[in-house]
């Protein structure tokens, strides 16, 4: 899905520590899963999130998972020329600064008048060598009765994580 950005849009609200419902870094390390929680107050810009990603070793990657103002989840992928994002939800485009940034990190053009509430937006594929493909990922979000926390824990069942996931979530 490709957006126009509309340079007349009002400003998106900026994301603070106190938005952050959680973020956590999976990765894979001598074949097992490795799940930590990152500390909300540096990983309210998505410069913050990469950064933290990229000081960790994984095989194949690192993963950040970003669940922002009970709304959206981000999902980015760290790969050795750059990185592959998408976001849960395309509306939050519209009103979180966060998205914001992971769509123009990624080069995601959008038209306010395009968006669409429970559309992905980015690269529904980045998960797809871990065994999750983009229509499975797709209907995840699409998932009206799923919160972004619940989408998280859907993924992160199908990649292998869920057991490293509610431990580094409950140990934040």
């Amino acid at each position: 899905m490709r957006f126009a950005c509309d340079d007349a849009l009002v400003s998106a609200q900026e994301v603070t520590a106190e938005d952050i419902d959680f973020a956590v870094v999976a990765y894979r390390e001598d074949g097992r899963w490795v799940v930590s929680s990152l500390p909300p107050q540096g990983v309210t810009t998505m410069e913050g999130l990469v950064t933290r990603m990229r000081q960790l070793p994984g095989e194949g990657g690192v993963f950040g998972i970003l669940a922002v103002g009970d709304e959206f989840f981000i999902l980015a992928h760290t790969v050795p020329d750059g990185e592959r994002i998408m976001i849960s939800d395309a509306a939050a485009l519209l009103d979180w600064s966060i998205a914001e940034e992971a769509a123009e990190r990624i080069g995601l053009e959008w038209d306010e008048d395009d968006i669409e509430e429970f559309e992905a937006a980015g690269d529904v594929s980045l998960c797809e060598a871990f065994g999750l493909d983009g229509a499975e990922l797709v209907m995840i979000c699409e998932d009206e009765e799923m919160y972004p926390d619940e989408q998280v824990r859907a993924i992160a069942k199908r990649l292998g994580f869920a057991a490293e996931l509610a431990t580094a979530i409950r140990g934040r």
